[in-house]
Formats: structure tokens, sequence, C-alpha cells
């Protein structure tokens, strides 16, 4: 019997070389190695700069500070989603406004998200699940329709004159939609690179922006820069490079900034990331075929309006239910084969029904959820590791 992990990081060589450059340069943390992955980043996504966090998390936190989404101040997003998406809005005081998915899709019926857009709405969190880039082109469409309950609390909101956009891309770095890269698209996205990500730092991610006549690129960097170390306007390596100590620190602020021994993992896996994309696809494609003719839903990663990054390979056993689910992810881990269900909606989360959220006010995140299984989707699959996975499925299936 194969033992077939679920997503286990793909490191070569060429990323132990990098660090081991890293480490033997005397210096480990945040510094020029971290600062040639913030430029190859932006040069890879098609924007201006980037910035290296510690975490999507910490990006996309800090993203809503720097907007001055805060007390009294609405963000809309998904129910299917991971914790992480709201959190943050907690995090910065605000109130997260949930919406339903569209019937029978994974993605949020943005009818309901524009009904809920109101004067309080300062942001709009998509979610580009599985790797897969949501369609912003409705999602502005709303917000420029409902510019005129729009009520600015500062002036970078001022400038924008409407709700923000911000993209969860923690799934999704490397997708495109209709010639363009995730990251370009929405005005904020903010990526991860997380042990499972398909791109790793072990821990850590990337926030990019549009570029918008409002956005001075300058004082957006330095924003992310002060949140991010304490409010120091010097870290160590400015401070090494420049013959004084001298330094401020103007507010008290946070501590998430990525250090460069990390940053040489991503510099490593983002050199040789179009072939990790290729051998994704590559997989997908032999899925999609060999359960074609299966009782199975399966997502759309690729046609000639899009490309995701082929970071998850969701299956929905259609007309079953979560009991049913349960038994195949046993049945496969029983035959060496680890899936994962993605994502419990943040209403079935204690953290969640414990503010006054219930599932029952979300039908279709449920009935999304209640028979959805991942498969096994990573570069260290073998060709053989896939055929066994796809026999194991197949068996399973016939079993159950």
């Amino acid at each position: 019997m194969r033992k077939i992990p679920f997503s286990p990081p793909d490191i070569s060589q060429a990323e132990i070389d990098e660090v081991v450059k890293v480490v033997k340069s005397g210096w480990i943390t945040t510094g020029p190695e971290t600062k040639l992955f913030e430029s190859r980043i932006a040069e890879y996504c098609n924007v201006q700069r980037a910035v290296c966090l510690s975490s999507q998390t910490s990006c996309a936190e800090l993203t809503l500070r720097i907007l001055g989404v805060g007390p009294g101040d609405e963000v809309i997003l998904p129910a299917y989603t991971y914790t992480a998406t709201a959190s943050i809005v907690y995090h910065v005081g605000a109130k997260p406004v949930m919406i339903d998915c569209k019937s029978g899709s994974f993605e949020m019926d943005y009818d309901k998200m524009e009904a809920a857009i109101n004067h309080n709405t300062k942001a709009i969190i998509a979610v580009d699940l599985a790797g897969i880039i949501c369609d912003y082109d409705r999602i502005f469409e709303a917000v420029e329709r409902q510019k005129r309950v729009f009520e600015p609390k500062n002036e970078l909101q001022e400038k924008f004159g409407r709700v923000f956009v911000i993209s969860d891309g923690a799934h999704a770095f490397g997708a495109m939609r209709e010639g363009k890269m995730c990251g370009e698209i929405a005005d904020f996205t903010n990526f991860s690179f997380h042990a499972v990500k398909n791109m790793t730092t072990a821990e850590g991610g990337a926030a990019v922006h549009r570029s918008h006549e409002a956005i001075d690129e300058d004082w957006m960097y330095k924003q992310y820069m002060l949140l991010s170390l304490h409010g120091q306007t010097k870290d160590a390596y400015t401070k090494n490079k420049v013959a004084s100590w001298e330094y401020d620190v103007v507010d008290t602020q946070y501590k998430c900034n990525m250090p460069d021994v990390l940053a040489a993992l991503g510099v490593a896996q983002l050199s040789r990331y179009d072939k990790i994309l290729e051998r994704r696809h590559q997989l997908i494609k032999l899925y999609n075929e060999e359960l074609k003719d299966l009782p199975i839903q399966v997502l759309n990663h690729c046609d000639e309006h899009h490309r995701s990054s082929g970071h998850l390979y969701f299956v929905r056993f259609i007309g079953k239910d979560d009991e049913y689910r349960n038994k195949f992810y046993n049945m496969m881990a029983e035959n060496g084969v680890m899936c994962n269900v993605h994502f419990k909606p943040l209403p079935m989360l204690s953290a969640y029904s414990n503010k006054g959220f219930r599932i029952l006010d979300f039908p279709n995140a449920y009935n999304m959820h209640k028979n959805q299984l991942s498969l096994p989707l990573n570069t260290t699959l073998s060709d053989d590791d896939v055929w066994y996975v796809l026999e194991t499925f197949k068996r399973t299936i016939k079993t159950l």
C-alpha cells in the first residue's frame, strides 16, 4: 500500500542552496533577500511594489489598517472560506458581513453581496478559492453602482470614492484571468506562502496592489514597514547600512516581518514556479480525464478566459451528504491516500456561531460543504502516485 500525503512542500536542492547561502551570509532576518523576493513578486504579478510579511493574515490585516477600516465599518466576505478571511475584520474592530454561496457554486452570491453594500461598508474581501480567480468584473460593477452610498472616513477612502475590493489570494499566486495576473486585478491582494501552498517560505505572505492614482507607492510601502515592525522608522538592515543608529517609533504597532532565511526559500521557489504550475495542471488534466464519467462535480481550472494556480482539486459527490463524504475520506485514508475538506463554512465554527451566525442562514454554503472532498494535488506526486490515487478513488466510489 502506498502512502500519499495530502500536501507536502516541494523542496529541491535550489531551495537548500539558497537557504545555506543566506545562513552563511551572516544576515538572516529581514534584509537583502527579502527585498529581492519582494521585487521578484512584484515583477511576476505585474505590479509596482510587493511587501513580504509573516503570513497572508498579517498582510490582510495590515491592509485593512492602512485603508482605515475600523470600528463602525462593515466588511463583506463569503461564508465559505477559512477563518483568516474573517478574523482580521474583528482584529481591526469592524463587523464582518457574511454572504452565502450562489446556488451550486463555491463563490459568493454577487447579487446578495451587492444588496449588502451600505453606508457602513468599506471593503469587500473576495476569496480566490482553490486558486480560481473570482468574478471581479461583477464585484467592481457592484461597488461602482453603489458609490452613491459610500461614506469615506479618511483621505485615501475619499480618493477611491467607493468600497475597496480586496482579494484573499491565499490559494491563487500565479493564477490568471482574462490575461491579468492575480495581484493586478483586485485593488489589493494578499498571498500566502504557508507550507501547504504551491510556493512556500514555510510561513509567510505578500501584499500587493494594482496601480491607482490615489496611491503613492513609496508612502504605501512605508506604511506596511511601519506597521510590521513596531512603528519603528528604521529596521535593522537599514541601520546597518547607514552611519547613524538613530531611529524613532512613531506608533505602537506590530511585529510580522519576513526574515531573509525564509525569503530564501521563496526566491528559489519562484525561480522554478512556472514548472510547478505546469505540473499541477498536468495532474488536474489527468484527474479530469479519468474521473469525467463518475457522478461527481469538479472545478474548472482552465479555459480560454482563465487559468488557476491549480492549488486544490475539489470533488463534490452529487446527491450525497456529509456522512457519505466522511466515510469516503476514511476509506481513502485506510488505503494510504490522505485527502482533505475545504472548508467548514464559517457559521459552522464555534468562533462564529458564538457570535450569532447560524449555518441555517447559509444553506447554499452548507450544501457545497457537505459533500466536498479535496484530493491530493502537489508536485511531489509521481505519475505512479497519481494513478494509485485514481484507482483508490474509483474503487472506493464503487464500494460505497
